[in-house]
């Protein structure tokens, strides 16, 4: 077997050498024009059809040059939505936007001219539609001229406080087994507000802490509770004969969770500010935190604690004032901060069971109007 493959093999050679120059011409020039195809299919061809050439038309040519002028003004007819290219409706939207932004800025400068112009005789500046002033008017608005209210205020709880009776004692305690973010708040609690004490109930009820507050000559009791490890509400209650306010806490911020705060409170009194509660049950809410706080501030220690009522949202600040020159002051926040929101107003001191509440909120109210608020 091997010999017959030799064989072949040395016949085959034979052949080759055999072939004649011309036939060798022939089978070079063949291999060189495989090889171009080759290289010519690698290529991509740069010619255009002419039916793949997309013909504009006159009408597109006009339309497209009246959208990319950028001082164009639009049909009052026009509108966006009708633009199916999501791409061309985006820059149409955008371009909309542009121009009423400019047309509000031309309207803003040409009032600016005229009152220049007219100097004291100009008319009053328009004031703006918000929540608060398109509050429907409540018929429980206070009057501080009104007698009836001005009666009331002196045969209320707090009378003996607002006449200089009693002096503010506060007791602050917690739900049972506090976590450690309420005790940290309720030392801070009791920072901000002069002659406060802290201590832990240890499973006793309310209505057993309530005597002994009050044969201790506390005039307050103020207990935070908590849920998930969280401040979630506060109950406060004056001493000895009520009323009883329960409030929702939210948006706690502690000290230390506080940017560009100041240094930590002084033993100082400091001033109480109270903002809008103009109503029957507001003006009590407003006493009732009033009266935590003692007659006399001492304003050397230039600190301010701040109730404000928006849309019957309670907000707490704690500031101090900082006095930049003669003419220039500003406010530095101490912290903490946290917002209320009233749940119920019972009268007398805490009682779950038997207790007669003055005003409890209701979540499914039958106006529930956006502009209508009960402090």
């Amino acid at each position: 077997m091997h010999t017959r493959e030799r064989r072949a093999h040395h016949n085959t050679s034979m052949d080759k050498t055999d072939l004649p120059e011309e036939n060798m011409d022939f089978e070079e020039e063949s291999e060189q024009r495989t090889v171009k195809k080759k290289k010519d299919k690698g290529k991509k061809s740069t010619k255009v059809k002419k039916s793949q050439v997309p013909v504009v038309k006159k009408d597109e040519i006009e339309s497209r040059s009246v959208d990319t002028e950028p001082g164009t003004s639009f049909p009052p007819t026009f509108s966006v939505s009708e633009i199916k290219n999501k791409q061309r409706r985006h820059v149409m939207f955008m371009r909309l936007k542009q121009e009423k932004r400019k047309q509000r800025l031309e309207i803003r400068k040409k009032r600016k001219k005229e009152r220049e112009a007219l100097g004291d005789k100009a008319p009053p500046k328009e004031v703006p539609k918000t929540i608060e002033n398109q509050r429907i008017y409540d018929e429980t608005t206070v009057d501080p001229q009104d007698e009836e209210v001005a009666f009331d205020e002196g045969t209320d709880e707090f009378s003996a406080y607002f006449n200089r009776l009693t002096n503010p004692k506060v007791l602050i305690t917690t739900s049972d087994r506090p976590k450690t973010r309420t005790i940290k708040f309720c030392d801070q609690l009791a920072t901000v507000i002069p002659d406060a004490h802290v201590y832990y109930r240890r499973g006793l009820a309310l209505k057993r802490i309530i005597p002994q507050c009050v044969s201790r000559g506390f005039t307050y009791l103020l207990v935070i509770n908590e849920d998930r490890k969280v401040p979630n509400g506060m109950v406060l209650c004056h001493l000895p004969d009520g009323p009883t306010a329960h409030f929702k806490i939210s948006n706690v911020r502690l000290r230390k969770e506080m940017k560009r705060r100041g240094k930590e409170p002084t033993e100082h009194s400091p001033e109480v500010i109270l903002n809008n509660f103009t109503t029957r049950l507001g003006h009590s809410i407003g006493r009732l935190f009033a009266a935590l706080y003692p007659h006399d501030p001492h304003f050397v220690g230039r600190q301010v604690a701040t109730f404000h009522n928006q849309r019957d949202f309670i907000f707490f600040r704690f500031h101090r004032y900082i006095f930049k020159n003669e003419k220039k002051v500003g406010i530095q926040e101490l912290g903490p901060r946290f917002t209320l929101k009233l749940r119920s107003l019972q009268k007398g001191t805490f009682d779950s069971k038997f207790g007669e509440y003055e005003w409890v909120h209701k979540r499914h109210e039958m106006d529930t109007s956006r502009r209508k608020f009960h402090l």
